[in-house]
């Protein structure tokens, strides 16, 4: 690849983080993930080289090296710690423009990755993605993989283009970059969760939504009024049915699917009254007093780089050539969102998207869920404020979107967003939680969520399926849980004398998970591992989990699967949460639920799950305090290290947040747990091998009863 008008640089970022960069010299390198910020160079270490047409260089630290050499192509290896070659290849120019990456594949080798553009596998070995955000198809495909040979590769373009990992040459994966430069991360590391922890690094990790959003959130009836949408609150507090969201679609605009600046309340269905839109006289403020949280739902077509471009310090484009270039006079809207959408009508230049939101936010809208809408939709005719076509920047849209919705809110109020949205890109984790479109909760929605955790993003649900027991199991199991009742099949008064007791049942369960779910959303926020995780995440080494698409673990602790009566358990021990038995992997069984259950549900061996007191929802003050289910071995220690802060704020990031450590052990016989005396625990279930010889609660000695059935120690009153 000789083209002494390019510059060839190589950069280490820390030590595990590798990129090569191919540019011209009068530009900077990469593409508008760097120059908006979604990719970090706040790493400790930062080194760059320069390669010579006809050179060779290398970049090294102590976990790895990255080698290149410049000639007719680019000779590519990477090497681990150990000095030894995990990735080799090369890279040349295609000659349709563009370049084309080659990476020789070991036998053995495994990919994962790719984010949510494909709903058949999470191991991607013998196929080809076509990266592109498209509706329904491909909401957010991510550019990046992780291999089993101990390196991670993120391709740094916004431009659609095409990945063959041994499809059509079993030996070789091919990357087709059809424009833009050359620009690709490389990471290493010697299993899957570290390779995770660098990409999350570079991309950044996860943000910490508010505590509210892992209650479970009811989307009304398309047409519902304001009597509708109050009926519906309460038929859920009646019914005994924690709920934390109240959320509206389309119909509660004026105009259907107003995509302007300028959306009212439709005025028949929502009367605010003028003379005091945020007052206490609205339906808002009623559903405040019964502990809601007010989501609404939106459309935009708005060009959101004339703000990206203010942020770094720019000035906005030429608004009278930018915004309004046609190809031609086709004004035609599709509103099906499969389609091209045509001519952009609505932008304004020096007003954000996020700033004619603000009066609804003052009335006590708490988060806006951003359709897919016009974001999904290819642009053709559009050149945006920052002189980019749709071709570059069609990918990259829904990230400025997600963002700008995050920091808008964030700045507007004080308070951590809650934002929602089913597309994105490379690095959509830092800003925005996602649902799966509009398609449904069953199985293939189950795959699209684990590939997005394969791929860095953590907060995922779906449209839960609420007429099977297996569709309410699975949807009330995930990182965030919501029922979309556009039409009356999923209210859940009106599921019928079999369903409804299962919903409430989950409904209830799922606020007593409520303390430990957000813990995990901490360790998300800090350490990059998601919330919901596909077994190869925690059993690296099994080869049975590679592809097993029906299972996932919800944090570390619990283990979980639908859409199938065959389990599989990875070695170890497992505690079956609904039955009390306990179960000996590696194994493979027929699971068949108990009543009022859709799935297994088993917790890990040696840990402690906390559970909260069930709330309606979660800042209601009750007077029962947590219980602690443990799953203890002989000889064997638990702890789990419990989170908790104000839940809506920013002052966890000044440190104002607790850490409550908690401890059982079981030695000689006797159970002993520990925990801090600042947080109320009401109750013990402890599931032993053996009666013990005594139970101590933090010293102190602690009568208990013994049910020799399901060998569980418990101690209701402490």
């Amino acid at each position: 690849m000789k083209d002494d008008r390019r510059t060839l640089r190589l950069r280490s970022l820390g030590e595990q983080v590798f990129r090569v960069s191919l540019f011209d010299e009068d530009q900077q390198p990469g593409s508008g993930l760097n120059r908006y910020g979604f990719l970090s160079d706040n790493f400790a270490e930062i080194r760059d080289k320069d390669v010579a047409v006809g050179d060779s260089e290398s970049v090294s630290t102590s976990r790895g090296a990255l080698e290149v050499s410049r000639g007719e192509i680019l000779d590519i290896t990477l090497r681990a710690e150990d000095g030894s070659v995990v990735l080799a290849g090369v890279a040349g120019a295609n000659e349709n423009g563009g370049f084309i990456l080659e990476f020789q594949i070991a036998d053995d080798e495994r990919f994962h990755g790719l984010g949510d553009q494909t709903r058949e596998r999470i191991e991607h070995r013998g196929t080809t993605a076509d990266l592109a955000v498209r509706n329904v198809s491909s909401y957010i495909p991510i550019p990046f993989v992780m291999s089993t040979r101990g390196y991670g590769l993120l391709v740094n373009t916004t431009y659609r283009h095409a990945w063959d990992l041994g499809a059509r040459d079993g030996g070789t994966l091919r990357i087709f970059i059809p424009d833009g430069q050359l620009d690709v991360y490389l990471f290493t590391a010697p299993s899957i969760p570290e390779l995770l922890d660098q990409y999350t690094r570079l991309t950044g990790r996860p943000y910490l939504p508010p505590k509210w959003s892992f209650g479970m959130w009811f989307i009304c009836r398309i047409n519902a009024d304001d009597h509708e949408v109050m009926s519906d609150a309460v038929n859920l507090r009646d019914r005994g049915v924690p709920c934390d969201v109240i959320s509206l679609e389309p119909g509660w605009m004026e105009t259907n699917y107003d995509a302007s600046l300028e959306k009212r309340w439709d005025e028949d269905r929502f009367r605010i009254p003028p003379w005091a839109p945020n007052g206490p006289h609205t339906f808002i403020s009623a559903l405040k007093r019964m502990g809601y949280r007010l989501g609404l739902w939106l459309c935009e077509n708005y060009d959101f780089t004339y703000q990206a471009e203010r942020r770094v310090g720019n000035d906005a484009g030429d608004s009278t050539s930018a915004i309004h270039t046609f190809l031609d006079d086709d004004t035609e809207k599709d509103t099906h969102f499969m389609g091209a959408k045509r001519l952009d009508e609505i932008t304004k230049p020096d007003e954000p998207w996020f700033e004619h939101l603000k009066k609804f936010v003052d009335q006590g809208a708490d988060f806006f869920k951003q359709d897919g809408a016009w974001q999904v939709c290819e642009h053709p005719d559009r050149f945006y404020g920052n002189g980019k076509n749709d071709a570059e920047m069609h990918n990259l849209h829904p990230l400025l979107y997600s963002r700008q919705m995050h920091d808008g809110f964030r700045e507007h109020t004080g308070r951590r967003p809650c934002c929602f949205t089913p597309a994105g890109w490379a690095g959509l984790q830092r800003y925005t939680g996602t649902w799966t479109g509009d398609t449904g909760g069953g199985f293939k929605t189950l795959v699209a969520c684990l590939n997005l955790a394969l791929s860095g993003h953590s907060y995922v649900t779906c449209d839960m399926e609420v007429t099977t027991k297996e569709g309410i199991h699975y949807g009330f199991l995930m990182p965030w849980a919501q029922v979309n009742s556009w039409n009356y099949f999923r209210h859940p008064w009106l599921l019928g004398d079999e369903l409804f007791p299962v919903f409430q049942a989950y409904a209830q369960l799922r606020s007593r998970l409520v303390p430990y779910l957000y813990t995990h959303a901490h360790v998300a926020h800090t350490t990059g591992l998601p919330m919901m995780r596909p077994l190869v995440l925690e059993y690296p080494d099994d080869p049975k989990v590679t592809n097993l698409l029906t299972h996932w673990f919800l944090g570390r602790e619990l283990l979980t699967a639908s859409f199938t009566d065959e389990v599989y358990l990875p070695e170890g021990k497992w505690l079956d949460v609904w039955t009390g038995e306990v179960h000996t992997g590696p194994t493979t069984m027929q699971y068949s639920p108990p009543e009022r259950r859709g799935g297994p549900l088993f917790l890990r061996e040696n840990s402690i799950l906390p559970l909260g007191p069930v709330r309606q929802h979660v800042e209601q003050n009750v007077e029962e305090g947590m219980t602690l289910k443990i799953f203890l071995n002989d000889d064997a220690q638990a702890a789990f290290t419990l989170y908790d802060d104000d839940g809506v704020s920013y002052e966890y990031e000044q440190g104002r947040f607790s850490l409550h450590e908690l401890r059982a052990s079981l030695n000689d016989g006797v159970l002993a747990v520990d925990y801090p005396e600042d947080i109320r625990v009401d109750r013990i279930e402890a599931h032993l091998p053996d009666k013990p010889a005594g139970l101590r609660v933090n010293g102190n000695t602690v009568e208990f009863e013994w049910n020799a059935g399901t060998k569980t120690v418990t101690a209701p009153r402490i």
